[in-house]
């Protein structure tokens, strides 16, 4: 190995134990701690909009506590959530309605003709899962004036004073007011209204999935991983158009209840597949040396020798596994319908978007390096492997060990 190689691998190191001093410190989860709540809307009759609602059992006795552990509410409510049983839950619900309905009520608004529709809170409450957590099922009719604009709801369910979460993302269809589809409600964008165009939904899903990619460093650092260790266009087009395919069939399965896996699964995988393709570039610096400098253009656009195929393998798999990913932070569990898909396929051309975006502005910066200055170069791809690759690994092992 040559005293440059030498050099480089010394410094490659102490960067990457720097890295991974930073990364422990930061957050096993690139997503941060959220709730999902489901909120599903239709009529009810004459001036009544019928509303089911689905929340995270625990936080939501938590939240209507106020977070007082000499709540009776609180005491009671975490008991029997520690025990497991669904029965012993809603009849702790039942048991403090005001407190719920209170709850509830305050920050699940619907608005009609710019008046406050009056809510009530049904007699039946039951209990359910979603991915194996306890969700209480409450049904809410809201009286509501005449209006000729449709509906506007509200929701700021989530996150409260107690800081138990940073955001919640309350997932809603309705068929209501001649409309019918599914949006997402969150800290940012509280609001929405069934009057809704076809191009404001669609804008609405785009824009959802475009801020999903560009806030979900994770999925980021391994398309970088993915350019980095791409060393002409056709490689890094091959490697991005498998990952998109790869991630949009099990997006779509997933959100639509085909396929399931669980998040203790596959949010380590996702770490994982950052580290090994990160690490992947790394070894092929490491037994040749010249990884960088060579962008000759060999004839035949699909032309790629076993490694690169072998690489472009690992690539679909593991965007198999991200497509879980991003189903999951959607948190979508509607039925199949015809809505349900074109909103699922906006949200995922929001994500090709930025990715897009991403290859168009960091590979040609990075070609222009190798061919220009390729000592700069290569100690700009090496670091950004080694950060990729020792990122991946401490979020594998925070995940894995259910560190927060």
């Amino acid at each position: 190995m040559s005293s440059a190689i030498r050099r480089v691998t010394r410094a490659l190191l102490f960067v990457a134990g720097v890295t991974a001093l930073l990364a422990v410190a930061a957050p096993a989860s690139a997503h941060g701690i959220l709730s999902v709540v489901y909120a599903d809307l239709s009529s009810g009759g004459p001036g009544v909009v019928h509303t089911q609602l689905q929340v995270e059992y625990d936080l939501f006795v938590v939240s209507a506590a106020d977070a007082a552990k000499d709540d009776p509410l609180y005491r009671a409510g975490m008991d029997a959530f520690d025990a497991g049983d669904a029965e012993q839950q809603v009849a702790v619900l039942q048991a403090h309605r005001p407190a719920v309905s209170s709850y509830v009520t305050e920050r699940f608004r619907i608005d009609a003709a710019g008046q406050e529709c009056a809510p009530t809170l049904a007699d039946d409450i039951t209990m359910t899962q979603q991915d194996g957590v306890p969700y209480a099922v409450l049904g809410l009719d809201y009286a509501c004036p005449p209006s000729e604009n449709g509906h506007e709801v509200f929701s700021s369910l989530f996150p409260d004073a107690e800081g138990y979460v940073t955001d919640t993302k309350t997932i809603l269809t309705y068929s209501l007011d001649l409309h019918e589809g599914s949006t997402v409600l969150d800290a940012e964008h509280p609001s929405f209204t069934t009057a809704q165009t076809p191009l404001e939904r669609f804008w609405e899903f785009f824009r959802l999935g475009a801020e999903h990619l560009l806030t979900g460093i994770d999925h980021i650092l391994f398309l970088l991983a993915l350019i980095v260790g791409s060393r002409r266009l056709r490689e890094v087009v091959i490697a991005a158009t498998t990952f998109t395919l790869a991630h949009s069939v099990t997006f779509i399965l997933a959100a639509t209840g085909v396929v399931a896996a669980p998040p203790e699964l596959v949010e380590p995988t996702i770490a994982l597949s950052i580290a090994v393709v990160g690490a992947w570039y790394l070894w092929r610096l490491w037994r040749g040396g010249k990884v960088d400098q060579d962008l000759s253009h060999a004839h035949g656009f699909l032309r790629l020798d076993r490694a690169g195929w072998l690489r472009v393998g690992v690539v679909f798999l593991f965007g198999l596994v991200h497509g879980l990913g991003f189903a999951s932070a959607l948190g979508i569990d509607e039925p199949w319908s015809w809505t349900l898909l074109w909103s699922l396929l906006v949200f995922n051309v929001g994500i090709e978007a930025v990715q897009i975006g991403l290859i168009v502005v960091a590979f040609p910066l990075l070609v222009l390096l190798r061919r220009h200055y390729p000592r700069i170069g290569m100690w700009a791809s090496g670091l950004l492997a080694v950060v990729v690759t020792v990122a991946g690994l401490v979020w594998f092992v925070q995940r894995v060990l259910g560190i927060e």
